[in-house]
């Protein structure tokens, strides 16, 4: 394909509940949007990346400074394009992948629209829709926690996701534990510990969790080693997995036996294939991280979850989960599993009308030189 035009998107979508973690308090989500027009043909791709510099390196401003700067130019200089293409094409720019991720998504969407193609059937889905979990945020208080807790159980969701720290943890989890019985329960500490708390952790083992999520800093897989040989409870990488090869490596020393899988911070959403891929052939389990996507991505997110490594019940939540209303139709739980699109590229229609009214900012446009 030939990019004619490059816009990006900077909106503020309010979240129907604070969402609290190890990193901060969030009350909305800032989304960078990047609209391409290929040949007469548009696709959306929706960056992750946060407002500060917390869970990752890469930021909103940060990644649109990044796309504008270096990403789009390259992009829209080259006259075959094709999303498989990107890595090479972007090799000139190191990391920033969840930049990168943004605009392969945009580029993928449009090839797949242009062709009548899915993104389940491009990214090898077998199933036609998901089973979900939640992600439960770190509260006021315990009350609090159990309301939502129950409530969410009682809206169908098939397993429960806790948001754990230092002083945040056995509590919440024992209390959340008696009140959802056997329901799949697990627990995420976006690098919140240290080794320093191995014993403490240790104590997770008594309610039978799925897995721990990250407890250590990303680049400490060596202590992620440790604290497997050291407690029951299976240990599971998000932050330290940033592509195939190191998927490949935490596994076979040991540092992990589930892989969490999140696209845009892996690169992109073929290379989020890639690892499952490689997952699956070391018997791996995995499953589809979130990240407060949107619509446009939450719809990419629920196809690749459909692919057959994916597991466990992923992060693919409702819309309504975090928003009142959607950049697009909304993805409603149903006996809680969400239905895979099945319409070309996403499967998913941007509302135009709430894209100007949560603007931030002017879009900016680029166009061919």
């Amino acid at each position: 394909m030939r990019i004619e035009r490059i816009e990006l998107h900077t909106i503020g979508m309010p979240l129907v509940r604070p969402f609290e973690t190890s990193f901060g308090r969030q009350t909305e989500r800032q989304v960078l949007l990047a609209h391409v027009v290929a040949d007469g043909v548009d696709g959306w791709g929706e960056c992750v990346a946060g407002t500060t510099p917390d869970y990752s390196s890469e930021y909103v401003d940060g990644c649109r400074i990044v796309i504008e700067r270096f990403l789009a130019p390259v992009l829209l200089a080259a006259n075959d394009v094709t999303a498989a293409a990107l890595d090479g094409l972007f090799a000139g720019v190191i990391g920033h992948r969840m930049a990168k991720a943004t605009l392969e998504a945009a580029v993928l969407d449009a090839e797949l629209r242009s062709t009548g193609t899915s993104f389940g059937e491009r990214l090898g889905a077998v199933r036609d829709r998901v089973e979900c979990g939640v992600s439960v945020g770190i509260s006021p208080d315990i009350e609090t926690l159990l309301a939502e807790v129950e409530g969410y159980v009682d809206e169908g969701y098939r397993r429960i996701k806790l948001k754990i720290k230092p002083g945040w943890d056995l509590e919440p989890v024992a209390r959340v534990r008696e009140v959802i019985g056997s329901l799949p329960l697990q627990v995420d500490a976006n690098t919140a510990y240290t080794l320093d708390h191995v014993d403490h952790l240790r104590r997770l083992d008594e309610f039978g969790l799925l897995l721990i999520e990250q407890p250590f800093v990303e680049e400490d897989i060596a202590a992620h080693v440790l604290l497997a040989d050291s407690i029951e409870t299976p240990v599971c990488l998000d932050e330290s997995i940033t592509s195939t090869g190191i998927a490949i490596d935490a596994i076979e020393r040991g540092a992990t036996s589930i892989v969490n899988i999140k696209p845009g911070r892996v690169g992109g959403y073929l290379e989020a294939v890639s690892i499952h891929d490689a997952c699956r052939s070391l018997d791996v389990p995995v499953w589809c991280g979130g990240m407060l996507e949107t619509g446009i991505g939450r719809a990419m997110n629920v196809a690749l979850a459909a692919l057959p490594g994916f597991a466990l019940p992923g992060d693919t939540s409702a819309s309504g989960r975090y928003f009142a209303e959607d950049i697009t139709e909304p993805f409603v739980l149903d006996d809680g599993y969400l239905s895979v699109p099945t319409g070309a590229g996403s499967g998913v229609e941007v509302r135009h009308d709430l894209l100007r009214h949560w603007a931030l900012t002017e879009p900016v446009v680029l166009s061919r030189p």
